[in-house]
């Protein structure tokens, strides 16, 4: 059976709403849109006309870079709405289920409450170096569970589900749910993306950002990819020009092989200062955990984790408090070698106990 077969009956035979033909060189009277364009348009696509309802040229592109066919890759305003998308796609109010495992990012438990489904959480422990155990993973899921979502690297923890644990996990768990990989930070493990197990796992979703290693937060731009079925019904759901003009056009851009392979050097700067700075963690007294990370972030357990961040706020640092949930833990996301090299000192600062 097909995942697709999982998703709510209503949505699988939904059709996707149908945009005013769009042709180059002709007189364009049937969209309402205004005949001239802005003093202030300075784009390649003018922004009087609408975009393509669904960018194909950067679902294109997006495929190319992703290596994922791309009638299986939907493109998304971040992965943000991938996750609603699937969770409204597949989940019935009051009645269907989502799996995750605990602590992690958050969202999926947002957009399943948003829906009426319910969440069912796997604790994974702080002494096991947060690594999932499968086996409880599939003791929590039930006949309502559409959905489980497996986040590698974990934020915040920053833990990589290995290989042959998710391999073990798409097998032992078959069309019964959907696998949803979130790699949002997979670059920066120096590991293989799961998109090249798409061909041979029909169970199996990724969902891919440009937020994170391309430095392109700002335009929300992501990808979700999966089974071709899959992405129909997502495709029928999601907004129409769910991609503005402005982004497509700049995506675009930052997918010139030039950038791309700037992005790569700037990655591999990253995961060289991340070691660094969770190295330098060890040596103050205060820091009684690092924990081993494959993103661009590290999870801490420090004394007095409140003065910590209140500390570094005042000196003008942001860091994460995770304390509701994980006591006296914080999150630091690795920054430029400079803004590292600030973050060192004001630790050395509150180690040596300067008020």
């Amino acid at each position: 059976m097909s995942i697709a077969e999982l998703a709510r009956a209503e949505l699988r035979a939904l059709q996707p709403y149908r945009a005013a033909q769009q042709v180059e060189s002709t007189i364009r009277l049937n969209a309402n849109e205004a005949p001239w364009s802005s003093c202030a348009d300075r784009f390649r696509r003018p922004l009087n006309r609408y975009p393509e309802i669904r960018p194909g040229s950067l679902a294109q592109a997006l495929g190319a870079y992703f290596a994922c066919d791309p009638s299986r890759l939907l493109v998304t305003r971040g992965t943000s709405e991938a996750i609603d998308l699937l969770i409204r796609a597949f989940c019935r109010e009051g009645i269907d289920n989502i799996v995750t495992t605990t602590p992690t990012f958050s969202m999926y438990g947002h957009y399943a409450t948003v829906q009426g489904a319910a969440q069912r959480t796997v604790e994974t422990l702080p002494e096991d170096d947060f690594e999932i155990d499968v086996d409880a993973v599939l003791e929590a899921c039930d006949e309502k569970t559409r959905l489980i979502f497996i986040c590698s690297p974990n934020n915040p923890t920053g833990t990589l589900v290995s290989r042959p644990a998710l391999l073990d996990l798409l097998a032992r768990r078959g069309d019964r749910s959907a696998i949803v990989v979130d790699e949002a930070y997979i670059e920066f493990s120096g590991e293989p993306s799961a998109v090249e197990l798409l061909d041979r796992h029909p169970n199996l979703v990724v969902l891919r950002t440009l937020s994170k290693a391309l430095a392109f937060a700002g335009a929300r731009c992501g990808t979700v990819m999966g089974p071709v079925e899959v992405i129909r019904i997502l495709n029928a759901i999601q907004a129409p020009y769910a991609m503005s003009t402005p982004v497509v056009e700049c995506v675009e851009d930052a997918l010139r092989s030039s950038v791309i392979d700037e992005a790569q050097g700037r990655i591999a700067e990253i995961m060289a200062e991340r070691e660094r700075l969770m190295t330098a963690m060890t040596s103050f007294h205060f820091v009684e955990t690092v924990w081993p990370s494959a993103a661009n972030f590290f999870l801490l357990r420090v004394d007095k984790g409140d003065a910590v961040i209140r500390r570094a706020r005042d000196n003008g640092i942001l860091l994460r408090d995770f304390g509701d949930s994980l006591p006296n833990c914080v999150r630091v996301t690795v920054g430029s070698e400079a803004e590292n090299d600030r973050l060192l000192e004001l630790f050395a600062e509150i180690d040596r106990g300067k008020s």
